[in-house]
């Protein structure tokens, strides 16, 4: 597989790699038995903008850059805005990902949606991704790769 050059930046120099101690919101996504699992953690301020954003990955190369891009892409915005995040913004950002590597991106972007409602929930206040496939820990990343639609997240 040739990947893009970003994405080699960002998976020999990942950014934000680590754990937020007391986090204000959690997600993680994968399954490990099918090799990609994806935790990110982020802090709120009162005003519902991302301050920081931290991952850890266990994955591929792809797995590695497309979590390493989205802490970057979401720190200032606000929840509402960085939970519309596709797959797509990933993968364009990152100049380009091969379709078998796509649900890397989505697993990313997932990973946030579920940081957002857990902050959304420990704050009292209504998640606004709701169910997210890739939650569940029987979740496969690799089923139908190149047959998900953005729906299905």
């Amino acid at each position: 597989m040739i990947y893009s050059d970003k994405v080699m930046d960002h998976f020999n120099n990942p950014r934000n790699v680590g754990v937020i101690e007391d986090a204000d919101g959690v997600g993680e996504v994968g399954n490990i038995s099918c090799g990609d699992i994806m935790k990110i953690s982020i802090t709120v301020d009162d005003g519902d903008v991302i301050e920081d954003a931290k991952f850890q990955t266990l994955g591929c190369g792809a797995a590695i850059a497309t979590s390493s891009i989205v802490t970057e892409l979401i720190k200032g915005k606000n929840i509402k805005d960085a939970v519309k995040l596709t797959k797509q913004d990933v993968a364009d950002e990152l100049g380009g990902l091969p379709s078998a590597k796509m649900h890397c991106s989505v697993l990313a972007t997932d990973g946030l949606k579920v940081a957002v409602d857990d902050y959304l929930v420990k704050q009292g206040r209504e998640p606004i991704c709701g169910e997210i496939k890739s939650a569940d820990p029987n979740f496969d990343p690799h089923e139908d790769d190149d047959h998900h639609d953005e729906e299905d997240y």
